[in-house]
């Protein structure tokens, strides 16, 4: 099980605050034909290291696009890459063990019965189902299969081949709404619909030796991500980015009305955790917490809630950070 420490949680409380930048957010426009045509669709911004602006900007542009009908998400990646590199060949595998790309889906924004899919260049994947995050004691459902996936990928230059240059890899996902229903009810989405969404892309460094690709021993990997976290964890939902599904070309994109409220109740989640490793139960007033919040909270010994009813929404998280709202 995985659980917090004091510093650990400290850290997560600066980065939701200090993480340099909102959420990132991409339109996905329907297609109009039977396959995805990506030629007039407008490409994400370039990802950015996983800690956001603190760090450099990564080594290799990698950038995405998206679309979608009734039946699926299609997803296109493009990762630039001189040295197009992969090992591993059975399904289910620890993927980011080679270089990979990564899609990370919440199709109702409450941070828990998310998915995770991982690729590498050898069109390898790695697919997983979690009920709630590892930091709140959440498991990788490895058993779990996306049904009816279908990806591919295109090498521009030559696989696992040291000696020349390469250029890119590209990554295509049709990712089938039913299979993102394993949870809950039919997961498909409607016009202005909003989904919690992430990439990452996880680069090895390595060196060539006798004529051989090696990774370099104590060195840590890249990650690099399409909406920053912050910290160096995918697996904190609530930093992924919006992805706003629209039948309409062009389209603004709307941040949800509960945005602040969920700011806020984030804030007082991190606070929470912070205040049971000191006092051993929870707090029951944000004053306790050191904020002046418009907040209620109820806390016991083992568990707390905080709501904040705001704009005709009621917006609740609890001690395992899974976050709703309702209109009232």
């Amino acid at each position: 099980m995985h659980r917090f420490s004091l510093i650990f949680i400290v850290l997560l409380a600066g980065a939701f605050s200090v993480c340099g930048q909102a959420p990132r957010h991409y339109v996905c426009y329907r297609t109009t034909g039977a396959t995805p045509d990506w030629q007039n669709i407008p490409w994400t911004a370039d990802f950015v290291d996983i800690e956001g602006a603190v760090k450099p900007v990564p080594l290799y542009r990698t950038r995405v696009k998206m679309q979608w009908d009734d039946q699926n998400l299609y997803v296109l990646a493009e990762l630039e890459e001189p040295h197009i590199q992969a090992r591993l060949r059975q399904r289910d595998t620890i993927i980011f063990h080679d270089n990979d790309f990564e899609v990370f889906i919440d199709p109702d924004g409450d941070t828990h019965q998310y998915y995770e899919i991982e690729i590498n260049a050898l069109n390898t994947v790695m697919d997983l189902f979690m009920v709630k995050p590892y930091r709140n004691g959440g498991q990788a459902m490895l058993n779990w299969d996306t049904k009816g996936l279908r990806t591919a990928v295109q090498i521009n230059g030559t696989l696992n081949n040291p000696t020349d240059k390469d250029t890119s890899w590209t990554v295509e996902m049709a990712i089938p709404f039913k299979a993102l229903s394993f949870y809950s009810r039919r997961t498909v989405p409607a016009e202005g619909g909003i989904w919690r969404i992430n990439f990452s892309r996880v680069q090895w460094q390595f060196e060539i030796q006798d004529g051989m690709y090696t990774k370099r021993p104590r060195t840590p990997e890249y990650n690099w991500v399409w909406s920053p976290q912050g910290i160096i964890n995918m697996h904190a939902p609530e930093h992924w980015g919006y992805l706003q599904f629209s039948v309409q070309r062009p389209t603004a994109f709307s941040e949800p009305p509960t945005t602040a409220a969920m700011n806020e109740l984030w804030d007082i989640y991190y606070r929470q955790k912070q205040y049971w490793e000191q006092h051993k139960c929870y707090a029951k007033d944000t004053n306790a917490l050191g904020i002046n919040s418009v907040a209620v909270i109820e806390g016991t010994t083992l568990q707390f809630s905080a709501s904040i009813r705001e704009a005709g929404f009621i917006t609740i998280i609890n001690q395992e950070g899974k976050i709703t709202s309702r209109h009232e």
